[in-house]
């Protein structure tokens, strides 16, 4: 049973930074593209960062190309988020999302296992 635990959301002023964690267990994480994804209130879940297996192919969604930085460590089966320049725009639940062998992760019809989410709340 693959399992996903986000950790490391919360609140932060506009400026700030935060960086999100995600644990992968039960799953051979080096065959898996990883991903972020996240849902605003009243909003559909949307794309945000996703990484390959082995660290490359990593595309990011327009609003936050150039203050995200996705990453991945397979050694601890553990995948990153860094978020610098946070705007309020960027609240939300934020989700880690895995798709396994050896395929990319494009959208959110592919994401084959999901994690609880955690929330991310910047003030202005």
């Amino acid at each position: 049973q693959v399992q996903l635990v986000e950790s490391g959301g919360g609140l932060a002023q506009a400026g700030a930074s935060l960086r999100l964690s995600c644990a992968a267990s039960g799953c051979a994480f080096g065959s898996y593209s990883m991903g972020w994804f996240r849902q605003a209130p009243g909003k559909e879940r949307e794309f945000v960062a996703r990484i390959g297996w082995s660290g490359g192919s990593v595309s990011y969604a327009a609003s936050v190309s150039g203050r995200f930085t996705i990453s991945r460590d397979n050694n601890k089966n553990m995948v990153y988020l860094q978020m610098n320049n946070l705007k309020p725009e960027d609240t939300a639940v934020y989700y880690c999302a895995a798709r396994g062998n050896y395929r990319l992760l494009f959208v959110a019809a592919q994401v084959e296992y999901w994690g609880q989410g955690t929330q991310v709340t910047v003030s202005s």
